[in-house]
């Protein structure tokens, strides 16, 4: 099967899909992406794509922060992305990557006076932490960048050795992910994802001030607890050591969906299994994002299948 991408403003076979040895963003980081979920629902033998235009939203958003100027509303890449999707007839789990970058072939340290261009492709893509049973944590000696440093609000691709770093740092010392603290010493987020607590029964996660990625699939969560759970989410700092004391931790991202932490620097969370209130939101997050539950369809695009030769 051929695979397909867009770049420079067509749609062509991913083996076609070339940028030159000294396009800028290539040197400099000056880049930034989305990564979106298609999912595969058997049932139906549909595909989904899950927020496609908040995800778009966002990337036209750090657009302005990087000083690119991109040529597409957010209407306009989704059709993009669904038309992208449909040429490549995934009957699996997607990972969709749209890239915005300085592709002007120059050196030199800068953002003004530069070509901006924009491409996408989708690759299969199943679970990236275990979410049935959890993963293993441990606090990164990386500390997360500062807002005075690079912008984390912003998906910008030189940020993401920051991630790299303590990731690595993770599964080399024998864990899954690392969680990062902020430069003030509190708990900001996982090396791909937004991170949760729950305390008395009350969901708690860092707020945007302690350089967190606001990540879509944090404010899903936020918005089912809310409304399905009658469960408020407190947006406050989080210390280190309180990591270690709470009834249970979760993780959520793109990437990652909702997956459980059962274990931080070696200390048990909870019984050591997926505690109640996250296997709650994980089997409301998955009827949600697989178009299956009526009152979240206005979060799911449909895609056709339309395999090409």
């Amino acid at each position: 099967m051929v695979e397909y991408a867009y770049f420079n403003k067509q749609f062509m076979p991913v083996s076609e899909a070339k940028i030159g040895i000294m396009t800028h963003a290539l040197h400099y980081g000056t880049a930034c992406f989305e990564g979106i979920r298609g999912n595969w629902n058997g049932d139906e033998g549909k595909m989904y794509l899950f927020r496609v235009k908040e995800h778009f939203e966002r990337l036209l958003k750090n657009c302005r922060i990087l000083k690119i100027g991109l040529p597409y509303t957010a209407d306009e890449l989704c059709r993009l992305a669904v038309e992208l999707a449909e040429m490549n007839g995934y009957a699996e789990d997607i990972y969709i990557r749209p890239l915005v970058y300085k592709s002007a072939q120059a050196v030199g340290v800068r953002l003004h006076n530069l070509e901006d261009d924009f491409l996408m492709f989708v690759v299969p893509f199943g679970n990236y932490l275990d979410v049935e049973k959890g993963c293993r944590c441990c606090i990164s000696s990386w500390r997360r960048i500062d807002d005075t440093m690079i912008p984390p609000r912003a998906k910008i691709t030189g940020i993401y050795v920051n991630n790299a770093m303590a990731k690595t740092e993770a599964w080399e010392n024998g864990f899954d992910e690392a969680i990062l603290l902020n430069m003030d010493g509190h708990v900001s987020e996982g090396s791909g994802e937004n991170i949760f607590i729950v305390v008395d029964g009350k969901l708690v996660t860092p707020p945007p001030s302690d350089n967190i990625l606001v990540g879509i699939t944090r404010d899903t969560i936020m918005t089912l607890a809310r409304q399905e759970l009658g469960i408020e989410t407190v947006e406050r700092s989080v210390d280190r050591n309180e990591l270690y004391v709470v009834d249970e931790c979760f993780l959520t991202g793109t990437a990652a969906h909702v997956t459980p932490v059962v274990d931080i620097d070696h200390r048990m969370i909870g019984d050591g299994k997926v505690g109640d209130i996250t296997r709650r939101l994980q089997d409301l997050y998955f009827d949600a994002i697989k178009g299956k539950n009526p009152d979240y369809l206005h979060w799911c695009t449909p895609v056709s299948r339309k395999v090409l030769a």
